[in-house]
């Protein structure tokens, strides 16, 4: 093997482990947020402070994660940088069917608990005692949205659709159902308004990340059109590592830093709106914001990829067909 080939292949490895381990530090910092302050483990960051045993613990579960990144490229050396970029559009496509179906089903479901409770008739069909105990946010949350995304986890194994339209289609209904209840029988309620705000921030988010490789978001595009393939490839490159996911990890942090962020801390209160017997979802928009940061981290990850290809002119390149975002 020549010394430019070695390189260059010496090359592809460090870029595709690097999209790996951005990859894998990001899930092992959303676990391990998940242990600090779910289940009251120390944190990482109070190694310094006598954290002890799980803090240490913490920690090396950051370099297993990057030990991961690393035996995960290992495993097939010889693969194309756009090959691996198909690998990270993948993942992120699974997370997005996975949260569509989780607010498709927790959507429908406590809408209808909803009606129920506001109309007087849930006791009726549940008991007085369970009646009272879906009132309360942390109940509802724990033992019925819960199961709903643990189903939609499975669901998203089965199906290959990634369900825009079919989201999009179902806030379009959830409003016509205001317009047509509100003039025509006069009746409103606060679920109502609640569903459509719920969908329509997850078509909002969950579909950023695809609508980036589709190169479907709005470009400033001044000089951009007119570079060559590789030119092009130089400011996508860059701008993925520099803005794009500079500005997820900016999410991921400050939106959960602690007990107290934007994030965890409706996540960890169950926290709902104040609009009587709406629905009890509230909690989950504000982990939205963690479902885009981490789907367009993913998706990036594998921009980067497709970027240093486009740079190196090799084959293969996705045909995107024309697109409003420019």
């Amino acid at each position: 093997m020549s010394d430019q080939t070695y390189q260059a292949s010496m090359s592809t490895l460090g870029w595709r482990t690097f999209s790996w381990a951005v990859t894998f530090l990001m899930f092992v910092f959303l676990l391990n947020n998940f242990l600090t302050y779910w289940f009251g483990w120390p944190g990482a960051t109070s190694v310094s402070a006598g954290g002890g045993a799980l803090a240490w613990l913490q920690v090396a579960l950051y370099g297993l994660g990057l030990a991961g990144a690393v035996w995960f490229v290992r495993r097939s050396p010889q693969l194309p940088l756009r090959d691996d970029a198909n690998r990270l559009y993948g993942l992120t496509a699974y997370i997005i069917r996975w949260a569509f179906f989780s607010v498709l089903l927790v959507g429908l479901v406590d809408a209808f608990i909803s009606f129920l409770r506001v109309e007087g008739f849930l006791e009726s069909v549940v008991g007085s005692s369970l009646s009272a105990e879906l009132g309360r946010p942390v109940f509802r949350g724990l033992w019925v949205h819960v199961p709903l995304l643990l189903v939609s986890f499975v669901i998203a194994a089965f199906t290959r659709t990634l369900g825009f339209i079919w989201l999009a289609l179902l806030v379009v209904i959830a409003e016509l159902l205001i317009v047509f209840t509100r003039f025509i029988f006069s009746y409103e309620q606060a679920y109502m308004g609640d569903l459509v705000r719920f969908w329509y921030a997850a078509l909002f988010l969950f579909a950023s990340a695809y609508t980036l490789i589709e190169e479907g978001h709005v470009r400033v595009d001044v000089l951009y059109a007119g570079f060559t393939t590789r030119a092009k490839g130089i400011v996508n490159h860059v701008g993925s590592i520099l803005l794009g996911m500079t500005l997820c990890f900016a999410v991921l942090w400050f939106g959960m830093e602690g007990k107290a962020s934007v994030i965890n801390s409706p996540l960890l209160n169950f926290e709902v709106s104040q609009s009587g017997f709406g629905m009890y979802v509230k909690y989950m928009m504000a982990g939205f914001l963690a479902v885009f940061a981490v789907t367009m981290m993913v998706q990036f990850a594998g921009y980067l990829l497709d970027a240093v290809a486009d740079q190196r002119n090799e084959p293969g390149k996705r045909k995107v067909a024309d697109a409003g975002g420019h």
